[in-house]
């Protein structure tokens, strides 16, 4: 069962009132810049007399986020469905899009007034494939306000006439449309592997190095390796010999240094005695002064 659908750049003309003015091609368009995100607000209205059941599908589920992307509108009634684009991290590398999305309605009769929009679903695919009504809509970047540049469309007669056609969508599940999320997801991190896929490659990859092989002990010859150990025998030894004559020296020098200072103290004893007694002449002296005083007083 067919329905209005109304973009926001028809929104405020004369589509609500005039059902036949919102067929033909739909465009969701989107300005610039797109490191932010960025929204377009698109209108479903059921101008039927019974509810209808409707599903939005795209071709970039990982770039959109739809809310409601099902749901259930009554006769005569409209709902609003928000289109999120997602913050991309350099919009510059992306100029034009070939993004689009697919909006799928079915009659909700008596027979299939379920209790959730998903069993109608499930419940119309397997016994009336045929009576769901697809509406493709294209998705086009516009440049920032403050530019001139004009979106890649050309008019011909009056009529807009653009570059890429949509293809021929024959069901849904020929077309590759999947349902987005309802929810906003957070913009991949500049670590994880996928926002390493997004990325370009700002330089071109080292060349790879290849090691140099390096001479194991394996290799070397046997004579080889006993001239090595002999010649280290010999060093060990040297050194050896080296060690034991400073020891011996060492030992000969304080020995040396024990008798020299003997000697010393030894010849410095007699002459401190000396020093310390009376000198032999003033003995002689005392004993003639003695003599003579004994021999004339007595």
């Amino acid at each position: 069962m067919s329905v209005n659908l109304i973009t926001e750049d028809e929104r405020g003309s004369n589509h609500l009132l005039d059902p036949s003015a919102s067929k033909g091609q739909k465009f969701l368009r989107f300005r610039r810049p797109f490191t932010r995100e960025v929204s377009q607000t698109l209108t479903i209205q059921n101008p039927n007399n019974e509810p209808v059941a409707f599903k939005v599908k795209t071709t970039a589920p990982k770039s959109y986020c739809v809310r409601p992307n099902s749901g259930r509108i009554g006769a005569g009634e409209s709902v609003d469905v928000q289109v999120l684009l997602q913050a991309m991290k350099d919009d510059k590398a992306v100029v034009n899009s070939k993004d689009k999305f697919l909006v799928q309605t079915v009659a909700v009769s008596t027979d299939k007034d379920f209790s959730n929009v998903s069993s109608i679903w499930q419940h119309v695919e397997q016994t009336s494939k045929s009576s769901i009504h697809e509406q493709k809509i294209k998705v086009e970047f516009l440049p920032p306000k403050d530019s001139t540049e004009q979106p890649a469309t050309s008019e011909v007669n009056g009529i807009a006439s653009h570059e890429e056609e949509p293809p021929v969508y024959t069901s849904p599940a020929a077309a590759k449309f999947d349902t987005p999320l309802a929810t906003r997801t957070a913009p991949p991190d500049a670590t994880s592997p996928e926002a390493e896929k997004r990325e370009p490659a700002s330089s071109p990859p080292a060349a790879e190095q290849k090691p140099t092989p390096s001479r194991s002990i394996a290799d070397t010859p046997s004579d080889e390796l006993k001239s090595q150990l002999a010649d280290a025998k010999a060093q060990i030894e040297k050194l050896r010999d080296q060690l034991a004559d400073q020891g011996l020296r060492q030992r000969k020098i304080g020995t040396t240094e024990g008798s020299t200072s003997s000697d010393l103290q030894q010849q410095q004893h007699p002459s401190q005695s000396a020093e310390l007694g009376v000198p032999l002449r003033i003995v002689a002296g005392l004993c003639l002064l003695s003599f003579l005083l004994a021999y004339f007083f007595f």
